[in-house]
């Protein structure tokens, strides 16, 4: 249980004047409020750069040195000591942690909980004018100085969906160059986000509605956070992805399907696949890897597969007692008494989606009728075009 009654608020997003704005309105509108930021642009010199301010200006400022040549790892090491100085103090009501640009929330939402501190909320800043932009930009994080260690290889595309999806509250920047479609296109990438307005000055019917909107940015800031339901909510075996929709020139397809690929023609079609859409994700089955959860997930043009361990089905019973319930549930929701829990779930979503296209594509990627007869021991001597997808 957290150990004192300051509550910790992380506030992050590629989109850093989105950012800043919400961190600057919370401080702003949270009496005893506190800001905590972690510059990781100064990595190249050795330290990272804290610095702590409130709604006047910067209080304190320090360096930390990296580690093990990581600015996110100096960034763990350093951040759950500074919060726990001001629970201590007993002075800060809300600590928000604004994370430097290509910090994910993920990690560091797993840290601050791990620390004994009480998280209220995770919120992503978004300029609506700039998502379609940043899904669609795969340049690496490295090319253009957004990376948090030598070793980062993320791109802007994947890193913007993951900091957009992790997040339940989506804090947004008034924007007179976002249209109908890209509201629809926030709307379908994370249907289920609370979004609420970060400008303090919107105006609704002639009447300012500062209160209001102070208001519901800080109940989402102090709304509940639970780390381990948000983790579960993005792994790929019980991911909650959006649904089917069609709204303002944006198209979701939903493609669910009990038939396994056959690897060298879904292979062949990774590319087509992968651009058919601005953002995609879901799981998958390979008919010469039948017992492999494998995750799909692409943004800004490039894919990343990743092996998820073990389809439940392929599990022995005594096995299943040490699965999390909430993977159990997804499984018994989803379960077919021939294959269990092993299916092709996907997702697309982008603006001029070819719903027809890219259903026609994906059934030609599947085992052939003669080839399904054939069964699993046939299966598996399909020729293994994944293998360098997976470092096998």
């Amino acid at each position: 249980m957290p150990s004192s009654h300051l509550c910790v608020v992380i506030v992050g997003g590629l989109h850093a004047d989105a950012r800043q704005a919400a961190v600057a309105r919370l401080l702003v509108d949270v009496p005893g409020s506190v800001a905590l930021h972690h510059d990781l642009a100064t990595a190249a010199a050795g330290t990272v750069v804290r610095t702590i301010r409130d709604a006047t200006g910067i209080v304190s400022a320090g360096e930390t040195p990296l580690v093990n040549d990581c600015a996110c790892c100096a960034l763990r090491e350093d951040l759950v000591p500074e919060l726990r100085r001001l629970a201590d103090a007993g002075l800060t009501r809300l600590a928000v942690v604004e994370l430097w640009d290509s910090v994910e929330p993920k990690a560091m939402a797993e840290v601050v909980a791990a620390g004994g501190l009480r998280l209220t909320s995770v919120i992503t800043a978004v300029d609506p004018a700039l998502l379609l932009p940043y899904l669609a930009n795969g340049d690496d994080l490295a090319e253009v100085g957004l990376a948090a260690a030598a070793t980062d290889r993320r791109t802007v595309a994947d890193t913007f969906a993951r900091q957009l999806e992790y997040a339940p509250v989506l804090a947004l920047a008034s924007s007179e160059q976002a249209d109908d479609e890209d509201r629809a296109l926030l709307a379908q990438l994370h249907p289920t986000a609370r979004q609420v307005p970060i400008d303090a000055l919107d105006v609704t019917d002639g009447e300012p509605r500062s209160e209001r909107t102070g208001s519901a940015l800080v109940d989402a800031a102090f709304a509940g956070f639970d780390v381990e339901a948000a983790a579960a909510a993005q792994h790929p075996a019980c991911a909650l992805l959006p649904a089917e929709a069609d709204e303002a020139g944006v198209g979701t397809l939903v493609w669910h399907r009990r038939r396994p690929f056959h690897p060298e023609r879904l292979y062949a079609a990774l590319e087509d696949l992968t651009c058919a859409a601005a953002r995609s994700r879901g799981r998958f089955w390979l008919a010469d890897r039948p017992d492999t959860l494998l995750h799909w997930d692409a943004a800004g043009g490039a894919l990343c597969v990743e092996s998820a361990g073990p389809w439940l089905a392929s599990l022995p019973d005594a096995a299943w007692d040490m699965v999390p319930p909430v993977r159990r549930a997804a499984a018994a929701l989803d379960w077919h008494p021939e294959h269990g829990d092993c299916c092709q779930h996907l997702v697309f979503t982008s603006p001029g989606l070819d719903r027809e296209g890219l259903e026609l594509l994906l059934e030609s990627c599947l085992l052939t009728d003669a080839e399904y007869a054939a069964g699993p021991a046939a299966w598996k001597r399909l020729p293994p075009a994944f293998d360098s997808l997976l470092e096998v």
